[in-house]
């Protein structure tokens, strides 16, 4: 019997499996991203009935720009590699939500939505895109689906997944209200693992300077973001110590370069 769990995991890793663009890890990916997307989709409509949207013009204006400027590098990307059908599963859009916690995410699919409370420690265009830099790369590199994927895996074992992937809807449904919400967590699922926060770190410095905005900005922004000391600011929850991590980019940054796009946005 242990055989055929085993050899069942097995043949479950071979033919389930996706690489991260960029960083090319293999990943278990066990939902494929139309059911992902319905799951999205319907989060986001929840969690917009409930948002109350900023009504500052400006500051809309400028998360639209930078994500804006991000997003189309990063589809430039995934088509001049091979990844065209990737790329149009995206549908991005910017929210910006009255909400002083220094926060944001990005859905499945590309929704982003960014509280304004951690725009006083973005400052300017490049810190803002280290934010929505390493946000977008979740999406990308799509976590939230390998979430779930580890999560199924972890609930059913062996065995029971195949009977799981036989009444996928009802199921995936059932391990998604557990692990998948917004609004009173980081992201849409949580918690990323510390390796996919650090791998969003570092897709998220090349992300932002193939669009044209300064890697060497982000350890100053997170640095900014560590000295919340009254508590642990929700971006960071997961994140590797303020140390490791801010260690972590400056060692990025020289790739991310590599990347840059010279180009100059108003």
């Amino acid at each position: 019997m242990k055989f055929f769990i085993y050899f069942n995991l097995i043949a479950i890793f071979i033919t389930s499996c996706n690489s991260v663009p960029l960083t090319g890890r293999r990943q278990l990916s066990l939902i494929s991203d139309a059911e992902v997307l319905s799951l999205s989709n319907q989060s986001f409509s929840d969690y917009m009935k409930t948002a109350k949207i900023s009504s500052n013009q400006q500051q809309y204006l400028q998360i639209t720009k930078v994500g804006t400027n991000i997003a189309t590098a990063v589809d430039t990307y995934l088509r001049n590699n091979g990844m065209g059908p990737d790329a149009d599963t995206y549908q991005w859009q910017f929210v910006l939500v009255n909400d002083k916690t220094p926060n944001a995410f990005c859905l499945p699919g590309g929704k982003v939505i960014v509280n304004d409370g951690i725009l006083s420690y973005t400052l300017d265009d490049d810190g803002l895109a280290v934010v929505l830099g390493h946000e977008i790369a979740h999406a990308v590199a799509k976590h939230s689906s390998e979430r779930l994927s580890q999560q199924m895996l972890v609930q059913y074992g062996g065995i029971a997944l195949n009977v799981l992937m036989q009444n996928r809807q009802t199921e995936i449904q059932q391990i998604a209200s557990t692990v998948y919400g917004i609004g009173t967590q980081v992201g849409v699922m949580l918690p990323y693992s510390r390796r996919q926060e650090s791998e969003s770190d570092r897709m998220g410095l090349i992300f932002m300077a193939m669009a044209g905005y300064n890697p060497e900005k982000a350890p100053a922004f997170w640095q900014r973001m560590s000295t919340n000391k009254t508590s642990t600011p929700e971006f960071l929850s997961t994140h590797p110590s303020d140390a490791t991590r801010i260690e972590a980019l400056k060692k990025a940054i020289p790739e991310a370069l590599k990347y840059k796009k010279k180009i100059f946005y108003p």
